[in-house]
């Protein structure tokens, strides 16, 4: 089997999480400047075999489209023209940076460590590609 590839997209960085090959467990490998996203995803698929991207979806709590809507709609339409083969899915990713700093806080990590939002982006990420697993 391939594997999975998730984004918390936002407009400085972007976490990023994947499936083992079986697509059972999911976890974060690691978080990119938004600009360096498509370097990023060329040396990894020129080594990593991907059937799927997942992107968060943020929403309001009334589930209309959050601010930040617009910027991933413009990503996904460059990854849909540079990846076509590759189906694209949305996750809602509401509560996921809540859940992030929770995960982080019940792990034990000290107080300098969980201010490191590209670690925090990372895991949710893992959170919305976990949410997607359990889903399907």
């Amino acid at each position: 089997m391939a594997r999975i590839l998730a984004f918390d997209y936002g407009k400085k960085r972007t976490g990023i999480a994947v499936t083992d090959e079986m697509q059972m467990i999911a976890f974060g490998i690691d978080t990119v400047n938004t600009k360096d996203i498509f370097i990023f995803l060329d040396d990894y698929l020129s080594s990593e075999n991907v059937e799927l991207f997942i992107v968060g979806e943020p929403k309001q709590m009334d589930y209309s489209a959050s601010e930040s809507e617009v910027l991933i709609i413009d990503f996904i339409k460059k990854l849909t023209n540079k990846y076509p083969v590759i189906p694209i899915k949305r996750i809602d990713e509401r509560f996921t940076s809540k859940m992030a700093f929770q995960a982080m806080i019940d792990g034990g990590l000290k107080k300098k460590k969980r201010q490191d939002k590209g670690l925090i982006d990372q895991i949710s990420a893992t959170i919305i590609l976990q949410t997607y697993l359990d889903q399907n």
